[in-house]
């Protein structure tokens, strides 16, 4: 390994020199007109959210090039990631630093999750299928139940719309990477259709720096597709179905490795999701959804051989009544999980009733929402969130919110051979304050956050109530996660500046220790301009000193990426696209002996009739 690592350790006055810089960018900031549906589950103006969302357009997610949903997420205010190794490897997603299992995920209303590990699957889920992204930090389970300490992740697909829009896009990339893809969306009267067909793969790198690992290069190759197609029966009544599919096969490098019986570990993850909703306006004033979805989420391991197979859905009835300015849902949901991993084979169930009040007018927004979940397996849960919003001046809004969340343990925490079914569901109180200006081009935001987490489950080494002779889940840690989220963006002389960092103290409140891969400080800039026809654009990724493990004495090294691209269009139809990431090939690690992408090329061209 070349010895860089220590040369990207950030001190804090690299921090303070950039927070700087922070006044000037917000990554991502929607514009005030952008509407929402996460902070809510109804769609509603950004200007009438009290919740601190970031969203993510197709734009940006094209300039990504070649890299994973994970990569385009911890570009964001507030994200940290993780991965063993480059694309196609498992991944996590910490929400201001919660545990990437407090964050709820959503495609197209379809909610992913893994009853093993728990959280969604983040490998399992092709970018180039999706069209949009919105992020809401802080805890939701009073809308969305279970899961949503942390945050939500909603992930949307293309919607079609207008005549009829083909494409085909080729790309060439480091690692003999090859991409393919192509699709049509549009509308024709009533009906709205968009197809999509991708197919990606890499012979990939040697992803682990450890003695005695296997050599090899560990690759991936991915095919995925997704449809959605729509009918406006009446100007009252509509009906949306979805699907997503994708099967990703990657190396990766196990524990058994031997030079005399030299076999390549692969994973074989694959995943869908379905829905099918029904909209009716039954008046001006109240309208109501009727949904049901069912996820996969499978993952196998070859030759040293593990199988995990997660089974949900899920059934919403969501109804809307506005009165003036005021906002009044009410929803009933079920959620039934089911995972099969040998030789656990088990199901359970949740019923919710959910109720919520919003109110916005003359400069004062108040949201309201409460909640009771009857699970089949552990009882009754009841949470609630209040949260309230004032326009100081026309440019200036002050924000307060609480709430509290939940997580029920999954089937594999509570019935492996490591589980106990007597854990308890972690439990989250937290309270967050905010400042958010914007006038024209330029945004500005700092919000402050405290979540506290009781039951917080964690694998214990030590623990034999299981009889497991490595250890057993219990329920008895306790987390904080609080910090500071700076976030800014402006417009100057035909530049778009953006970008964030984050001051934070994610603790095990046991023993006082930084919670596992997290930093304190995060940052990430951005900047973009049209120059002779070409856009071109920089980015520029931060990270402080992390801990592979809870004693804290395994140190990953501060680390700072330079990530360029630029596109263009060479003819009416067609548009090219040129990115490096990690252009001065930083040594760097997210997770200990697992190598992080050293410098990467990706060239794509795209066809799209205008």
């Amino acid at each position: 390994m070349k010895n860089r690592t220590s040369r990207a350790r950030l001190r804090p006055c690299a921090f303070a020199a950039l927070s700087l810089v922070a006044a000037l960018a917000h990554a991502q900031a929607p514009a005030l007109q952008e509407t929402v549906v996460t902070a809510t589950r109804t769609a509603q103006p950004l200007t009438d959210i009290v919740a601190d969302v970031s969203v993510v357009d197709r734009e940006t997610i094209e300039a990504a090039g070649a890299n994973g949903l994970v990569d385009l997420l911890a570009r964001l205010p507030g994200v940290e990631i993780t991965r063993n190794g480059g694309v196609g490897n498992s991944s996590n997603v910490f929400l201001r630093g919660a545990e990437g299992r407090f964050a709820a995920v959503y495609i197209d209303g379809v909610r992913v999750d893994s009853q093993s590990v728990g959280g969604a699957v983040w490998e399992q889920i092709p970018l180039s299928q999706i069209d949009r992204i919105e992020v809401l930090r802080g805890p939701a389970a009073a809308v969305y139940g279970s899961d949503a300490i942390g945050g939500v992740i909603q992930l949307f697909t293309k919607k079609g719309e207008g005549t009829a829009a083909p494409y085909v896009g080729v790309g060439l990339g480091t690692h003999n990477l090859r991409r393919i893809e192509a699709g049509v969306s549009g509308a024709s009267g009533a009906f709205d259709y968009a197809l999509g067909l991708a197919r990606e793969q890499s012979d990939g790198y040697d992803i682990r720096d450890s003695a005695g690992h296997n050599p090899d290069r560990d690759g991936y190759r991915s095919t995925a597709g997704n449809a959605r197609l729509g009918l406006q029966i009446n100007a009252a009544h509509r009906l949306d179905a979805t699907l997503l599919a994708n099967q990703m096969e990657s190396g990766y490098d196990g524990f058994t490795y031997t030079p005399a019986s030299p076999e390549n570990d692969q994973n074989d993850n694959r995943m869908h999701t379905a829905g099918l909703t029904w909209s009716a306006k039954w008046t001006d004033a109240f309208s109501s959804r009727v949904s049901v979805t069912d996820s996969v989420s499978r993952y196998e391991t070859t030759p040293s051989y593990y199988l995990t197979r997660t089974h949900l859905r899920g059934y919403l009835w969501q109804n809307e009544y506005r009165l003036g300015a005021h906002l009044f849902t009410a929803a009933l949901e079920r959620r039934e999980d089911g995972l099969t991993n040998a030789p656990i084979d088990r199901e359970r169930s949740q019923d919710a009733l959910a109720l919520g009040w919003g109110y916005h007018a003359n400069g004062h927004t108040l949201q309201v929402n409460l909640r009771h979940d009857s699970d089949s397996e552990f009882g009754g849960k009841d949470t609630g969130s209040i949260a309230y919003g004032y326009a100081l001046t026309p440019t200036l809004r002050a924000t307060a919110s609480a709430g509290t969340a939940f997580r029920a343990p999954t089937l594999y925490q509570r019935f492996s051979a490591y589980g106990d079914a007597s854990l308890k569901p972690e439990e989250g109180r937290n309270v967050e304050v905010g400042l958010r200006y914007a006038s024209g081009a330029t945004t500005a935001s700092v919000v402050a956050y405290r979540n506290r987490v009781n039951n917080l489950i964690i694998f214990d080494g030590t623990a034999t109530a299981c009889g497991a002779l490595y250890g057993c889940y219990n329920s008895v840690g306790r987390a904080e996660y609080k910090g500071v989220t700076l976030a800014a963006g402006h417009r100057i002389a035909g530049v778009t500046l953006r970008g964030s960092i984050d001051f934070q103290n994610p603790r095990d409140l046991t023993t006082g220790k930084l919670l596992q891969r997290r930093a304190r400080r995060h940052a990430s800039f951005g900047a973009d301009t049209v120059l002779a026809g070409w856009t071109l654009g920089a980015e520029v990724q931060a990270s402080g000193r992390r801990f592979e493990n809870a004693a804290n004495t395994q140190v990953l090294s501060g680390y700072a990426l330079v990530n360029l691209y630029a596109s263009t269009r060479i003819a009416r139809d067609f548009t090219l696209l040129a990115r490096v990431d990690n252009l001065s090939d930083k040594d760097y690690q997210v997770a200990r002996t697992y190598v992080a992408p050293g410098r990467t090329l990706y060239v794509g061209l795209k066809w799209a009739p205008r």
